[in-house]
């Protein structure tokens, strides 16, 4: 970079930054100052932009200026007034041109009580009861401390900076009255910080829009909270941000149109609640009147728009390309259904947003299991909600455990194969309520057992709650041997089977695999444990199959699949298990435990065997997998038998059991 055309911009504000990259891009060398290590982390330096963070006294200024400078851009902060005059007076030293970058001042309000410095503001709020935000910095909190009772009474909000964090605790700021964190904030963050401490006083700057004042007052006014405002320092001079872009593109004869303008840009994801006035929360409607785009499925965006332009979108990737290519958009809204924290795809888009180019906010909707639920006067709070929507979901071990459950369902479709299923697996006597297209001018809500909605022509958008007086909470392990219906198929008895499911050590989403499953016994258990699970029954003989699908259904057991074939070879179009059962192997045990390892090295394993040659080769494949041997349990089960007026027991065949989890290397 030659120094005699630079441009030198102090950049301790966004609009500092936004002047900085704007120029750099456009290929005009810039040399960016900012006061700490902590500020130079939002700029990106290239070939040419260059960052100081130097403390540049009036010497230093002066330095740098001589070094060779086209012009000097102060974009300082407002009420850096003592740094701003040092700039100044080193541009009239060294004869270099002074241009101003001035912030516009915020919109009058109601309410505010403005004070002309801090002392003032402390003045006024020792004469007060009540909590305290501080929100003017670091630098001069150590005068908040005349305030009578101040380390009860007083909460700083100030940077994240070691630097920072530390002035406030040399003075009593530390701890709950301590909040380290990078601004600008959304308003619901202020809201929530303000409500957190119950506040009934706010004292900060007004630092303009790219400051968030505006967010601040918003969220001041919610919470009850009287603002204590700072006045500006008066400018007499000075171009704001738009002015000093013109000059600048006119000086160095930059197209506008072919330069990016980086500026901070805002995305909103907002709830749109049933995508209808009635359900659009003040903040959700107002960061969709505020935004210049709006982005979302067709559906979303005809209800809310005021006539902006629109992209018809809902993948979180493409979302972010068309944004990233079209950056004249300021301001966006995303449209999401219902509420962002119910299922949504706001999750998603959340994670994908590049915090450094965009600010992100959300915005909460009303779900629809609150609308279901106060249109028919019902409450969720005693209910358990899922989602069925584009994901496996186990709808009827739910409806069997639970009496209330709440669902969200894939369209019509979805609603009359959750009914045919409530009714196959036996719970034909729970009451459904279900509600399509609502908030919309289709909505109807329809009640009734299963059998009784499954004729029924559902809308595009649809969901249920169940109510279901016999449901059962009771721990599945332990079903007695003589309620699953056997054949001729083996089967793993009830004291095996109980031990063998407490040693899988299954989670709530585990996916097994039973291989050699006989009667299924030992795969019904599994999925009646784990409700929101999958478990795999892999069974060669077909009579055995067919027994196993009666017991899944006799036991409502929906997240249990049954797969027909010889192992290792009917595993290859299974998922990963992270669990495997194997209560039969036809003398495959070695290529069976090895198919699961290639799915997933960290597998568990539970084997249970009855002969000498399978506790064997059981062995033998602990030595040569790789596997850490766990324990090897032999287990003897005695029952009781009546003879007269005696009881006998009767030993039953000794089972060895062993356990083993994959090493991985």
């Amino acid at each position: 970079m030659q120094s005699g055309d630079r441009v030198i911009v102090f950049a301790g504000t966004t609009e500092g930054r936004v002047v900085t990259e704007y120029l750099g891009n456009a290929g005009i060398n810039v040399l960016a100052c900012v006061a700490t290590e902590f500020g130079r982390q939002f700029i990106k330096e290239n070939e040419h932009i260059r960052v100081s963070s130097e403390r540049l006294g009036e010497e230093g200024i002066r330095r740098i200026m001589k070094e060779g400078c086209s012009c000097v851009i102060d974009a300082t902060h407002p009420y850096a007034v003592v740094i701003s005059g040092k700039i100044r007076a080193a541009c009239e030293d060294t004869g270099s041109e002074y241009i101003r970058l001035v912030r516009a001042e915020s919109c009058e309000h109601d309410d505010i009580v403005t004070v002309p410095d801090i002392p003032s503001a402390v003045e006024y709020l020792s004469g007060t009861d009540g909590n305290i935000l501080i929100t003017t910095g670091s630098k001069e909190l150590d005068k908040y401390t005349a305030i009578k009772n101040y380390k009860d009474r007083a909460f700083a909000r100030v940077l994240s900076m070691p630097t920072a964090s530390q002035t406030c605790a040399d003075i009593g700021f530390e701890g709950r009255n301590l909040f380290c964190m990078q601004g600008p904030f959304c308003e619901e963050l202020n809201y929530g910080l303000l409500k957190q401490i119950d506040a009934k006083y706010m004292v900060t700057k007004d630092s303009g829009e790219p400051g968030g004042f505006e967010e601040k007052v918003r969220a001041a006014k919610r919470a009850g909270t009287k603002i204590i405002l700072i006045s500006r320092p008066k400018e007499t001079e000075g171009y704001g941000l738009k002015d000093i872009m013109d000059l600048l593109s006119k000086r160095f004869g930059i197209k506008r149109e072919e330069s990016s303008i980086p500026s901070r840009r805002r995305i909103a994801v907002v709830g749109i609640g049933m995508g209808n006035e009635d359900t659009l929360t003040i903040g959700a409607r107002r960061a969709i009147d505020e935004a210049d785009l709006l982005v979302g499925a067709e559906r979303m965006v005809r209800s809310v728009s005021r006539g902006q332009d629109s992209f018809i979108e809902y993948r979180s990737d493409q979302i972010i390309r068309y944004l990233n290519e079209n950056p004249k958009y300021r301001k966006i809204a995303v449209l999401v259904s219902g509420d962002t924290g119910f299922y949504s795809a706001a999750k998603n888009l959340m994670e994908q947003i590049d915090t450094s180019v965009f600010d992100a906010e959300v915005k909460c909707g009303i779900s629809s299991v609150s609308y279901l639920c106060s249109i028919t006067g019902s409450s969720w709070d005693d209910a358990f909600v899922m989602s069925a929507h584009g994901r496996d979901a186990n709808i009827v071990g739910a409806v069997r455990m639970n009496s209330k459950v709440i669902v969200l369902l894939d369209g019509g479709e979805g609603a009359k194969k959750m009914c045919a299923e409530l009714k196959e697996y036996g719970l034909d006597n729970a009451i459904v309520t279900l509600g399509q297209d609502l908030g919309q001018t289709g909505e109807r809500i329809s009640t009734g057992r299963p059998s009784d909605l499954m004729g029924t022509e559902f809308g595009g958008l649809c969901i249920a709650m169940i109510e279901n007086p016999e449901a059962c909470r009771k721990n599945p392990l332990g079903i007695h041997d003589e309620l699953f219906i056997r054949g001729d198929a083996p089967m793993t008895k009830e004291e095996i089977r109980s031990l063998s499911v407490v040693k899988l050590k299954l989670e709530e989403d585990s996916v097994l695999f039973d291989i050699g499953a006989g009667t299924g016994s030992v795969a019904v258990e599994s999925a009646l444990c784990i409700p929101h699970g999958k478990v795999y029954a892999v069974e060669k003989e077909k009579d055995a199959a067919d027994l196993i699908r009666q017991n899944k259904i006799n036991f409502g057991a929906q997240n249990l699949y049954i797969v027909e074939g010889h192992a290792p070879e009917a595993l290859d179009d299974l998922p990963a298990p992270s669990h495997v059962f194997i209560g039969g192997s036809s003398g495959n045990l070695k290529e069976i435990m090895g198919s699961c390892l290639r799915k997933n090295p960290k597998v568990r394993f539970v084997i249970t065997a009855i002969t000498l040659e399978t506790i064997s080769e059981m062995v033998r494949c602990f030595n040569e997998l790789s596997v850490n041997e766990e324990e090897i349990l032999s287990i003897s089960v005695s029952r009781s038998k009546k003879a007269g007026s005696y009881h006998l027991m009767t030993a039953q065949n000794p089972i060895y059991i062993g356990v083993c989890t994959g090493a991985v290397r």
